[in-house]
């Protein structure tokens, strides 16, 4: 019986993590685009619309939230399999 409490606090532990991460996420995802549009914002208030110089914050900072994006929903939890190889190989290593 403790063990499968256990386990369930595990579960729930790793599922609080995971809703953490996506409550952050989507929050980083906001600040991003309302900066952002800011940003285009002042580029077409000025008289002169020359270069799109906004594209580099966008850009720029459009990586870090795709890689964001990529940790929250397509980064999966490690395997026992996996777990066990790595200690294998961590073993082999001494």
């Amino acid at each position: 019986m403790a063990i499968e409490v256990t386990r369930e606090e595990a579960l729930r532990d790793r599922a609080i993590r995971r809703l953490k991460k996506k409550r952050d996420f989507h929050t980083h995802v906001l600040v991003y685009v309302l900066v952002n549009a800011f940003l285009v914002a002042i580029w077409m208030a000025t008289n002169e619309h020359g270069y799109f110089w906004p594209i580099f914050p966008i850009v720029g900072w459009g990586i870090g939230v795709v890689m964001n994006g990529w940790d929250v929903y397509l980064n999966d939890d490690f395997d026992e399999e996996q777990i066990r190889r790595e200690m294998e190989r961590l073993q082999a290593r001494k």
